[in-house]
Protein backbone atom coordinates (compact mmCIF):
# COMPACT_ATOMS: atom_id res chain seq x y z
CA UNK A 1 0.00 0.00 0.00
CA UNK A 2 1.41 3.38 -0.95
CA UNK A 3 0.98 6.19 1.56
CA UNK A 4 0.83 9.83 0.46
CA UNK A 5 0.71 12.63 3.01
CA UNK A 6 0.69 16.44 2.74
CA UNK A 7 4.03 17.91 3.78
CA UNK A 8 4.54 21.66 3.61
CA UNK A 9 3.58 22.65 0.08
CA UNK A 10 4.28 19.18 -1.31
CA UNK A 11 3.77 15.52 -0.34
CA UNK A 12 5.64 12.59 1.17
CA UNK A 13 5.20 9.04 -0.10
CA UNK A 14 6.17 5.65 1.31
CA UNK A 15 5.08 2.02 1.15
CA UNK A 16 3.39 -0.08 3.82
CA UNK A 17 4.12 -3.80 3.34
CA UNK A 18 1.23 -5.83 1.96
CA UNK A 19 0.95 -7.97 5.11
CA UNK A 20 -0.49 -4.90 6.85
CA UNK A 21 -3.76 -3.11 6.19
CA UNK A 22 -4.43 0.50 7.08
CA UNK A 23 -7.56 2.52 7.76
CA UNK A 24 -7.92 6.04 6.43
CA UNK A 25 -8.92 8.50 9.17
CA UNK A 26 -10.14 11.39 7.07
CA UNK A 27 -12.91 14.00 7.09
CA UNK A 28 -16.05 13.19 5.13
CA UNK A 29 -15.77 13.63 1.37
CA UNK A 30 -17.79 16.85 1.24
CA UNK A 31 -18.65 18.47 -2.08
CA UNK A 32 -17.38 22.07 -2.33
CA UNK A 33 -19.60 24.99 -3.26
CA UNK A 34 -20.12 25.30 -7.02
CA UNK A 35 -19.39 29.03 -6.94
CA UNK A 36 -17.47 30.18 -3.83
CA UNK A 37 -17.84 33.88 -4.69
CA UNK A 38 -21.60 33.56 -5.03
CA UNK A 39 -21.74 31.58 -1.78
CA UNK A 40 -20.17 34.55 0.03
CA UNK A 41 -22.61 36.96 -1.60
CA UNK A 42 -25.55 34.74 -0.61
CA UNK A 43 -24.34 34.72 3.00
CA UNK A 44 -24.13 38.51 3.04
CA UNK A 45 -27.60 38.73 1.50
CA UNK A 46 -29.14 36.31 4.02
CA UNK A 47 -27.50 36.89 7.42
CA UNK A 48 -27.77 34.36 10.24
CA UNK A 49 -29.44 35.67 13.38
CA UNK A 50 -30.91 39.13 13.81
CA UNK A 51 -28.01 41.29 12.61
CA UNK A 52 -27.16 42.62 9.16
CA UNK A 53 -24.79 45.17 7.69
CA UNK A 54 -27.66 47.52 6.90
CA UNK A 55 -28.24 48.04 10.63
CA UNK A 56 -24.83 49.71 10.85
CA UNK A 57 -25.40 52.28 8.13
CA UNK A 58 -24.02 55.48 9.53
CA UNK A 59 -20.88 53.88 10.99
CA UNK A 60 -17.85 56.05 10.25
CA UNK A 61 -15.13 53.47 10.83
CA UNK A 62 -14.75 49.69 10.57
CA UNK A 63 -12.19 47.19 11.90
CA UNK A 64 -12.03 43.65 10.54
CA UNK A 65 -10.03 40.96 12.35
CA UNK A 66 -8.44 38.64 9.77
CA UNK A 67 -6.40 35.53 10.52
CA UNK A 68 -2.64 35.42 10.07
CA UNK A 69 -0.51 33.11 7.91
CA UNK A 70 -1.07 30.08 10.19
CA UNK A 71 -4.70 29.69 9.05
CA UNK A 72 -5.87 28.66 5.55
CA UNK A 73 -8.62 31.28 5.40
CA UNK A 74 -9.86 31.98 1.83
CA UNK A 75 -9.54 35.76 2.14
CA UNK A 76 -9.54 36.08 -1.66
CA UNK A 77 -13.15 34.88 -1.66
CA UNK A 78 -14.41 36.32 1.64
CA UNK A 79 -13.04 39.85 1.76
CA UNK A 80 -13.79 41.51 -1.63
CA UNK A 81 -17.62 41.24 -1.44
CA UNK A 82 -17.61 42.21 2.24
CA UNK A 83 -15.46 45.28 1.62
CA UNK A 84 -17.64 46.25 -1.34
CA UNK A 85 -20.72 46.14 0.91
CA UNK A 86 -19.00 48.26 3.55
CA UNK A 87 -18.10 50.89 1.00
CA UNK A 88 -21.69 50.71 -0.21
CA UNK A 89 -22.73 51.88 3.25
CA UNK A 90 -20.78 55.06 2.60
CA UNK A 91 -17.66 54.11 4.58
CA UNK A 92 -14.49 55.37 2.92
CA UNK A 93 -11.73 52.77 2.26
CA UNK A 94 -9.29 54.68 4.46
CA UNK A 95 -11.70 54.16 7.37
CA UNK A 96 -11.88 50.37 6.93
CA UNK A 97 -8.92 48.81 8.75
CA UNK A 98 -7.87 45.18 8.55
CA UNK A 99 -6.30 44.01 11.81
CA UNK A 100 -4.21 40.86 11.37
CA UNK A 101 -5.15 38.65 14.32
CA UNK A 102 -1.88 37.04 15.37
CA UNK A 103 -2.73 36.24 18.98
CA UNK A 104 0.66 35.45 20.52
CA UNK A 105 2.09 34.36 17.17
CA UNK A 106 4.96 36.43 15.74
CA UNK A 107 4.00 39.78 14.23
CA UNK A 108 3.81 39.61 10.43
CA UNK A 109 5.96 42.24 8.67
CA UNK A 110 4.32 44.17 5.81
CA UNK A 111 6.22 42.19 3.19
CA UNK A 112 4.29 39.09 4.32
CA UNK A 113 0.82 40.63 4.00
CA UNK A 114 0.59 39.37 0.41
CA UNK A 115 0.79 35.83 1.77
CA UNK A 116 -2.72 36.19 3.17
CA UNK A 117 -4.35 39.16 1.40
CA UNK A 118 -4.96 40.09 -2.26
CA UNK A 119 -2.67 42.86 -3.48
CA UNK A 120 -5.65 45.05 -4.44
CA UNK A 121 -6.81 45.02 -0.81
CA UNK A 122 -3.31 45.77 0.52
CA UNK A 123 -3.15 48.85 -1.73
CA UNK A 124 -6.64 50.15 -0.89
CA UNK A 125 -7.15 49.66 2.88
CA UNK A 126 -5.15 50.35 6.04
CA UNK A 127 -3.63 47.20 7.59
CA UNK A 128 -2.43 46.82 11.17
CA UNK A 129 -0.73 43.69 12.52
CA UNK A 130 -1.63 43.01 16.13
CA UNK A 131 1.14 42.63 18.73
CA UNK A 132 -0.01 40.82 21.88
CA UNK A 133 3.12 41.92 23.73
CA UNK A 134 2.84 45.68 23.09
CA UNK A 135 0.69 46.84 26.02
CA UNK A 136 0.73 50.44 24.78
CA UNK A 137 -1.52 49.38 21.87
CA UNK A 138 -4.18 47.71 24.04
CA UNK A 139 -7.43 48.86 25.68
CA UNK A 140 -8.57 47.33 28.99
CA UNK A 141 -12.23 46.27 29.15
CA UNK A 142 -12.50 44.59 32.55
CA UNK A 143 -12.66 40.91 33.53
CA UNK A 144 -14.79 37.95 32.52
CA UNK A 145 -16.72 35.94 35.09
CA UNK A 146 -13.90 33.40 35.01
CA UNK A 147 -11.38 36.09 35.90
CA UNK A 148 -9.78 36.71 32.51
CA UNK A 149 -8.52 40.31 32.20
CA UNK A 150 -9.50 41.68 28.79
CA UNK A 151 -6.85 43.66 26.92
CA UNK A 152 -7.74 44.26 23.27
CA UNK A 153 -6.05 45.98 20.34
CA UNK A 154 -7.07 49.66 20.52
CA UNK A 155 -7.37 50.13 16.77
CA UNK A 156 -9.92 47.35 16.70
CA UNK A 157 -11.83 48.61 19.74
CA UNK A 158 -11.94 52.24 18.54
CA UNK A 159 -13.86 51.37 15.37
CA UNK A 160 -17.62 51.97 15.20
CA UNK A 161 -18.21 48.59 13.54
CA UNK A 162 -16.21 45.49 14.50
CA UNK A 163 -16.18 42.34 12.37
CA UNK A 164 -14.35 39.01 12.31
CA UNK A 165 -13.49 36.97 9.22
CA UNK A 166 -12.23 33.39 9.37
CA UNK A 167 -12.98 29.66 9.26
CA UNK A 168 -14.94 27.45 11.62
CA UNK A 169 -13.09 24.19 12.18
CA UNK A 170 -12.18 21.82 15.04
CA UNK A 171 -9.80 23.10 17.74
CA UNK A 172 -7.94 20.88 20.17
CA UNK A 173 -9.01 22.60 23.40
CA UNK A 174 -11.25 25.47 22.31
CA UNK A 175 -13.60 22.93 20.75
CA UNK A 176 -14.03 24.95 17.57
CA UNK A 177 -12.41 28.00 16.04
CA UNK A 178 -14.45 30.72 14.38
CA UNK A 179 -17.03 33.21 15.59
CA UNK A 180 -15.62 35.82 17.94
CA UNK A 181 -12.41 33.84 18.58
CA UNK A 182 -10.51 35.50 15.72
CA UNK A 183 -10.76 38.79 17.63
CA UNK A 184 -11.32 37.74 21.25
CA UNK A 185 -8.02 35.82 21.11
CA UNK A 186 -6.51 37.03 17.84
CA UNK A 187 -6.31 40.73 18.80
CA UNK A 188 -6.02 40.23 22.57
CA UNK A 189 -3.07 40.95 24.84
CA UNK A 190 -0.77 38.24 26.14
CA UNK A 191 -2.28 38.36 29.64
CA UNK A 192 -5.76 37.79 28.24
CA UNK A 193 -4.64 34.87 26.10
CA UNK A 194 -2.60 33.34 28.91
CA UNK A 195 -5.49 33.39 31.38
CA UNK A 196 -7.95 32.02 28.83
CA UNK A 197 -5.64 29.29 27.53
CA UNK A 198 -4.91 28.11 31.08
CA UNK A 199 -8.44 26.70 30.96
CA UNK A 200 -7.19 24.04 28.54
CA UNK A 201 -6.31 22.06 31.67
CA UNK A 202 -10.03 21.61 32.37
CA UNK A 203 -11.38 18.20 31.36
CA UNK A 204 -14.17 19.84 29.34
CA UNK A 205 -11.77 21.96 27.27
CA UNK A 206 -11.37 19.50 24.45
CA UNK A 207 -11.71 18.89 20.76
CA UNK A 208 -15.24 19.24 19.41
CA UNK A 209 -16.92 20.62 22.57
CA UNK A 210 -18.63 23.99 22.80
CA UNK A 211 -21.52 24.51 25.24
CA UNK A 212 -19.70 23.28 28.37
CA UNK A 213 -16.17 24.17 27.25
CA UNK A 214 -14.82 26.77 29.75
CA UNK A 215 -12.12 28.08 27.40
CA UNK A 216 -14.58 28.57 24.55
CA UNK A 217 -17.32 30.07 26.73
CA UNK A 218 -14.78 32.47 28.21
CA UNK A 219 -14.00 33.53 24.63
CA UNK A 220 -17.70 34.07 23.97
CA UNK A 221 -17.89 36.35 27.02
CA UNK A 222 -14.83 38.29 25.84
CA UNK A 223 -16.58 38.70 22.50
CA UNK A 224 -19.70 40.09 24.17
CA UNK A 225 -17.67 42.55 26.23
CA UNK A 226 -15.87 43.65 23.05
CA UNK A 227 -19.21 44.08 21.26
CA UNK A 228 -18.10 42.18 18.17
CA UNK A 229 -20.94 42.96 15.81
CA UNK A 230 -20.68 40.53 12.89
CA UNK A 231 -18.84 37.38 11.77
CA UNK A 232 -18.13 36.16 8.24
CA UNK A 233 -17.03 32.52 8.50
CA UNK A 234 -16.24 29.86 5.94
CA UNK A 235 -16.70 26.11 6.36
CA UNK A 236 -14.05 24.18 4.44
CA UNK A 237 -13.81 20.52 3.49
CA UNK A 238 -10.74 18.34 3.96
CA UNK A 239 -9.24 19.75 0.75
CA UNK A 240 -9.52 23.34 2.08
CA UNK A 241 -12.32 24.14 -0.36
CA UNK A 242 -15.28 26.31 0.62
CA UNK A 243 -18.35 24.22 1.42
CA UNK A 244 -20.51 26.96 2.89
CA UNK A 245 -20.28 30.51 4.25
CA UNK A 246 -22.20 32.06 7.13
CA UNK A 247 -22.56 35.73 8.02
CA UNK A 248 -24.30 37.53 10.84
CA UNK A 249 -24.50 37.50 14.63
CA UNK A 250 -21.35 35.64 15.77
CA UNK A 251 -23.16 33.41 18.28
CA UNK A 252 -25.90 32.51 15.80
CA UNK A 253 -23.23 31.73 13.20
CA UNK A 254 -21.52 29.29 15.59
CA UNK A 255 -24.79 27.59 16.52
CA UNK A 256 -25.63 26.94 12.88
CA UNK A 257 -22.07 26.00 11.88
CA UNK A 258 -21.04 23.53 14.59
CA UNK A 259 -23.36 20.65 13.57
CA UNK A 260 -22.21 21.10 9.97
CA UNK A 261 -18.53 21.14 10.99
CA UNK A 262 -19.03 17.96 12.99
CA UNK A 263 -20.58 16.25 9.97
CA UNK A 264 -17.53 17.16 7.90
CA UNK A 265 -14.68 16.47 10.32
CA UNK A 266 -15.93 13.90 12.84
CA UNK A 267 -14.73 10.36 12.04
CA UNK A 268 -16.30 7.41 13.92
CA UNK A 269 -13.75 4.71 14.85
CA UNK A 270 -14.40 1.20 16.14
CA UNK A 271 -11.19 0.79 18.17
CA UNK A 272 -7.91 2.58 18.96
CA UNK A 273 -4.81 2.18 16.81
CA UNK A 274 -1.33 0.79 17.39
CA UNK A 275 0.26 3.04 14.75
CA UNK A 276 -0.97 6.26 13.20
CA UNK A 277 0.90 7.92 10.35
CA UNK A 278 -0.21 11.55 10.48
CA UNK A 279 0.20 14.90 8.79
CA UNK A 280 -1.22 18.11 10.27
CA UNK A 281 -2.48 18.82 6.74
CA UNK A 282 0.42 20.50 4.95
CA UNK A 283 0.99 24.25 4.72
CA UNK A 284 0.02 26.27 6.76
CA UNK A 285 -0.97 23.58 9.27
CA UNK A 286 2.65 22.44 9.53
CA UNK A 287 4.28 25.85 9.10
CA UNK A 288 5.84 25.42 12.57
CA UNK A 289 5.79 23.13 15.60
CA UNK A 290 3.31 25.42 17.36
CA UNK A 291 0.71 24.53 14.72
CA UNK A 292 1.83 20.97 13.95
CA UNK A 293 1.44 19.92 17.58
CA UNK A 294 -2.32 19.99 17.08
CA UNK A 295 -2.01 17.10 14.62
CA UNK A 296 -0.13 15.08 17.21
CA UNK A 297 -2.73 15.89 19.84
CA UNK A 298 -5.61 14.80 17.61
CA UNK A 299 -3.87 11.60 16.49
CA UNK A 300 -3.13 10.44 20.02
CA UNK A 301 -6.84 10.63 20.86
CA UNK A 302 -7.23 7.52 18.70
CA UNK A 303 -4.17 5.65 20.03
CA UNK A 304 -3.53 2.71 22.31
CA UNK A 305 -1.13 3.46 25.17
CA UNK A 306 2.39 2.60 24.02
CA UNK A 307 1.47 2.91 20.35
CA UNK A 308 3.41 4.95 17.79
CA UNK A 309 2.60 8.18 15.96
CA UNK A 310 4.67 9.16 12.95
CA UNK A 311 4.18 12.92 12.56
CA UNK A 312 5.09 14.37 9.16
CA UNK A 313 5.44 18.14 9.57
CA UNK A 314 7.83 20.29 7.53
CA UNK A 315 7.97 23.21 10.01
CA UNK A 316 9.91 25.62 7.73
CA UNK A 317 9.56 28.33 10.39
CA UNK A 318 10.88 26.16 13.21
CA UNK A 319 8.95 26.21 16.48
CA UNK A 320 6.93 29.35 15.68
CA UNK A 321 7.20 30.57 19.27
CA UNK A 322 10.26 32.11 20.92
CA UNK A 323 8.80 31.63 24.40
CA UNK A 324 8.17 27.92 23.78
CA UNK A 325 11.56 27.42 22.16
CA UNK A 326 13.52 29.23 24.88
CA UNK A 327 11.68 27.36 27.62
CA UNK A 328 12.14 23.84 26.24
CA UNK A 329 15.78 24.35 25.17
CA UNK A 330 17.09 26.08 28.31
CA UNK A 331 19.03 23.01 29.44
CA UNK A 332 16.75 22.03 32.32
CA UNK A 333 14.27 19.82 30.46
CA UNK A 334 15.78 16.49 29.47
CA UNK A 335 12.64 14.37 29.69
CA UNK A 336 8.87 14.62 29.62
CA UNK A 337 8.92 14.27 33.39
CA UNK A 338 11.11 17.39 33.58
CA UNK A 339 8.54 19.26 31.48
CA UNK A 340 5.69 18.23 33.77
CA UNK A 341 7.65 19.17 36.88
CA UNK A 342 8.73 22.62 35.64
CA UNK A 343 5.33 23.40 34.15
CA UNK A 344 3.57 22.58 37.42
CA UNK A 345 6.13 24.53 39.45
CA UNK A 346 6.06 27.67 37.28
CA UNK A 347 2.34 27.78 36.52
CA UNK A 348 0.61 28.09 33.17
CA UNK A 349 2.24 30.27 30.52
CA UNK A 350 1.46 30.53 26.81
CA UNK A 351 4.47 29.20 24.92
CA UNK A 352 5.64 26.67 27.50
CA UNK A 353 2.12 25.23 27.33
CA UNK A 354 3.06 23.87 23.90
CA UNK A 355 5.88 21.84 25.45
CA UNK A 356 3.42 20.53 28.03
CA UNK A 357 0.94 19.48 25.31
CA UNK A 358 3.65 17.64 23.38
CA UNK A 359 4.98 15.87 26.48
CA UNK A 360 1.46 14.95 27.61
CA UNK A 361 1.05 12.95 24.41
CA UNK A 362 4.65 11.82 23.86
CA UNK A 363 4.77 10.35 27.36
CA UNK A 364 1.87 8.05 26.45
CA UNK A 365 2.85 7.06 22.90
CA UNK A 366 6.10 6.87 20.94
CA UNK A 367 6.43 9.86 18.61
CA UNK A 368 8.60 9.80 15.49
CA UNK A 369 8.91 13.02 13.51
CA UNK A 370 9.68 13.63 9.86
CA UNK A 371 10.58 17.31 9.46
CA UNK A 372 12.88 19.79 7.75
CA UNK A 373 14.19 21.00 11.10
CA UNK A 374 17.73 19.90 12.10
CA UNK A 375 17.72 16.55 13.91
CA UNK A 376 19.67 17.81 16.93
CA UNK A 377 17.19 20.66 17.38
CA UNK A 378 14.23 18.25 17.17
CA UNK A 379 15.79 16.19 19.94
CA UNK A 380 16.04 19.33 22.08
CA UNK A 381 12.27 19.60 21.69
CA UNK A 382 12.06 16.07 23.15
CA UNK A 383 10.88 14.65 19.85
CA UNK A 384 12.46 11.77 17.91
CA UNK A 385 13.54 12.69 14.35
CA UNK A 386 13.78 10.17 11.51
CA UNK A 387 15.41 10.94 8.14
CA UNK A 388 12.43 10.00 5.97
CA UNK A 389 8.95 8.51 6.08
CA UNK A 390 9.93 5.07 4.79
CA UNK A 391 12.59 4.69 7.48
CA UNK A 392 10.07 5.68 10.14
CA UNK A 393 7.46 3.21 8.86
CA UNK A 394 10.00 0.37 8.73
CA UNK A 395 11.06 1.10 12.29
CA UNK A 396 7.49 1.45 13.57
CA UNK A 397 6.25 -1.84 12.09
CA UNK A 398 9.30 -3.90 13.08
CA UNK A 399 7.61 -5.27 16.20
CA UNK A 400 3.98 -5.05 15.09
CA UNK A 401 1.88 -8.18 14.45
CA UNK A 402 0.21 -8.45 11.05
CA UNK A 403 -3.19 -7.72 12.61
CA UNK A 404 -2.04 -4.46 14.24
CA UNK A 405 -4.41 -1.54 13.76
CA UNK A 406 -2.74 1.08 11.56
CA UNK A 407 -4.32 4.42 10.70
CA UNK A 408 -3.45 7.08 8.11
CA UNK A 409 -4.39 10.65 9.09
CA UNK A 410 -3.53 13.11 6.28
CA UNK A 411 -5.39 16.09 7.79
CA UNK A 412 -4.93 15.53 11.50
CA UNK A 413 -5.29 19.17 12.60
CA UNK A 414 -8.90 19.26 11.40
CA UNK A 415 -9.94 15.68 12.12
CA UNK A 416 -12.09 14.74 15.12
CA UNK A 417 -11.47 11.01 15.81
CA UNK A 418 -14.49 9.64 17.65
CA UNK A 419 -13.88 6.31 19.36
CA UNK A 420 -16.98 4.19 19.98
Amino acid sequence: MQIKLPYGKTYLTADLPDIFSAEMIVPQDTTPADDPAQTVIDALDHPTGDRSLEQFRGAKSVAIAVNDKTRPVPHNDLLPPLLERLEGLGIAPENITLVIATGTHPVMPPEEYAWILPQAIIERYPIVCHDAYDESTHTYLGETERGTPIFINSVYMNADLRLVVGNIEPHQFMGFSGGVKSAAIGVAGKETINQNHAMMMDENAKLGTYDNNPARQDVEEIGRMMSIHLALNALLNGKKQIVDVLFGDPVAVMQVAIPRVRRIYQVPLTAPFDLIIASPGGNPKDINVYQAQKGLGHATLAMNDGGTVILCAACPEGTGSASYENWITDGTKHSHEDVFSHFKQEGFHVGPHKAYQISRDAARVRVMMITDMPADFVRQLLLHPLPDLQTAINKAIADLPADARIGIMPGANNTIPLLA
